[in-house]
């Protein structure tokens, strides 16, 4: 029982000094709630030289909680309902988001007003003066209390401000910064603020490097504005040359990543061209048709998604994945359809076959008008195929033409498997390299025939789909890519697939390339004349099948 005494005195004991410092940091925490809303009540009603004032009260009491509401401040766009004593952020269309007191997920109220509701809240005037001490403390905020990322976009917008007290400021960020990439941004700051001071020739000497290669824009004028005869013009001939030296290797570095933006988006062109070609190089290279209505199963293709997202106008983010299968079903239905009425009794007559799919191309065109009118119709991308990647201040990757990109691979290399793994594929194979032998082994060729065309016209509609995220739909879609696509077709080599990958990249990536040098005209007649001066020595193309299949 003595022991039991003492155990029960000693978890009393305990009990007693948590509760003691429960109610300490309660007091405190209450304490601090107390000495902020005095600050924001006096903030509605405070003049402008009054709240000049209040901010440093409130960066100082509110900490990162105050966050939201300065950033609605500092945006103009701040607005109080008095009875509460809420703040909200409003809306271009008048609507009203809560910003302080801080939203919780269990508060009702904490709820997005309606712009007839927000049109009783109070706005907050903001000076220019109000805006320059808020952009600081904003700053400040995030430098010190944000995450890894917040602190670097807050390092970075300090690079075009000079003064003693950024100086200041990245010095005291910096002698806490653990994370190495905020760390590099803190440095290149305080080097500008060095560079641009009184400080000796041998410290801004000594500055310099740590600016050699960055790629932020203030870098750049900063130093461009020290080799400017009208404007700061370095007179130091060793700091004036340290600054060539790395304003060299910044230009180096621009020119390096708009090599890579042009390849991508040569890359990109490449990709659409392929998807475009495709097909075609399938019912060309085994049927041996010369189908001037290939383009318009891309705008059938392409009509398919504007459609689909018609019909389901609620759920954007998922029409592509509807559309794709749908665009597939009504192209290849619409070339079976061709191939079984009209191309079948003609086959081994080429011209009239061209004449026949370029009579079809025109009545596919006039029915689209007729359907949906010669207006050009929008199709929306989902959210995640807009926006951009950053890659860094000088390089950006639309998101749309990555996926796109990564897309046409992905068909390309499923066509690759159903020609080479499927029996259908042995089918279409048997009949490219030999039809005759083929119909004497028991292969329905003109089923064979139906099949592939189908098919081809398919990729073609999954192609539209493609293009209907980068331009607009309308009845002539189809005719900026069918000259196009029976280059890359015969370029590569007909009938090879992977000649048509080669082609269709090399064809976009040289067009991009050209298209700053000579312009866009000038650069398609360049790449056509090259690859007719090509057929001349490899008339074959790049990659001639071979074998039976040459013949």
């Amino acid at each position: 029982m003595k022991h039991l005494s003492i155990t029960a005195v000693l978890v009393w004991i305990a009990m007693a000094f948590a509760s003691v410092s429960q109610a300490q940091a309660q007091s405190q925490a209450g304490s601090d709630t107390s000495d902020l809303e005095p600050l924001l009540a006096r903030l509605v009603d405070a003049s402008l030289s009054e709240a000049v004032e209040l901010i440093p009260q409130l960066e100082t009491q509110g900490g990162r909680g105050i966050l939201p509401l300065f950033t609605a401040m500092f945006d103009n766009s701040l607005a109080v309902d008095p009875e509460s004593m809420t703040f909200y952020r409003l809306a271009e269309d008048n609507s009203a988001t809560p910003v302080y007191p801080p939203a919780d997920a269990s508060n009702d109220e904490a709820v997005q007003l309606l712009p007839t509701v927000a049109d009783e809240l109070e706005r907050i005037r903001v000076s220019n003066r109000l805006r320059v001490l808020l952009r600081d403390a904003i700053a400040r905020i995030r430098l010190f209390e944000g995450d890894a990322e917040e602190r670097s976009i807050a390092a970075a917008e300090l690079l075009s401000q000079m003064g003693e007290d950024t100086v200041l400021l990245l010095r005291e960020a910096l002698a806490s910064e653990e994370d190495a990439e905020v760390r590099e941004v803190l440095e290149v700051g305080i080097a500008m603020n060095v560079l641009v001071s009184d400080a000796p020739d041998e410290e801004r000497l000594q500055v310099v490097p740590t600016l050699h290669g960055r790629l932020e824009a203030p870098v750049r004028n900063l130093l461009n504005s020290l080799l400017d005869p009208n404007g700061r013009n370095e007179q130091n001939p060793e700091v004036r040359a340290a600054i060539e030296e790395a304003n060299a290797a910044i230009d180096t570095r621009i020119r390096f990543y708009g090599f890579i933006e042009e390849l991508f988006y040569g890359l990109s062109l490449g990709s659409v061209l392929l998807l475009a070609a495709i097909g075609l190089a399938v019912t060309f290279g085994v049927m041996g048709v010369i189908n001037m209505a290939h383009g318009e199963m891309l705008m059938l293709g392409a009509y398919t998604t504007y459609v689909v997202q018609l019909v389901m106008p609620g759920f954007i983010t998922y029409s592509l994945w509807v559309a794709i299968p749908a665009a597939f079903l009504v192209s290849a239905s619409v070339g079976i359809l061709i191939q079984r009425y009209v191309i079948r009794y003609l086959h081994g007559r080429p011209l009239e076959t061209l004449l026949a799919t370029f009579g079809i191309s025109l009545i596919l065109q006039q029915t689209v008008r007729t359907i949906f009118s010669p207006l050009n119709r929008m199709v929306v991308s989902p959210e995640w195929m807009s926006g951009t990647i950053q890659i860094n201040p000088v390089l950006a990757i639309t998101n749309n033409r990555l996926f796109i990109l990564i897309f046409s691979l992905i068909v390309f290399f499923a066509l690759m498997m159903i020609l080479r793994k499927n029996s259908l594929g042995l089918q279409v194979r048997a009949v490219s390299q030999n039809r005759n032998m083929a119909k004497a082994m028991g292969i329905r060729t003109d089923r064979v025939d139906a099949l592939t065309f189908g098919l081809g016209s398919g990729i073609a509609g999954i192609a539209g789909v493609a293009l209907s995220q980068l331009t607009n739909v309308g009845p002539n879609l189809g005719q900026s890519y069918i000259i196009d696509s029976f280059m890359v077709v015969v370029f590569g080599g007909v009938g090879n697939l992977f000649g048509t990958l080669v082609g269709a990249f090399s064809l976009g990536v040289s067009n991009k390339f050209l298209e700053p040098a000579v312009g866009a005209v000038l650069a398609k007649i360049i790449t056509l004349v090259f690859i007719i001066v090509f057929i001349q020595f490899r008339p074959k193309g790049l990659f001639p099948q071979k074998g039976r299949a040459a013949e």
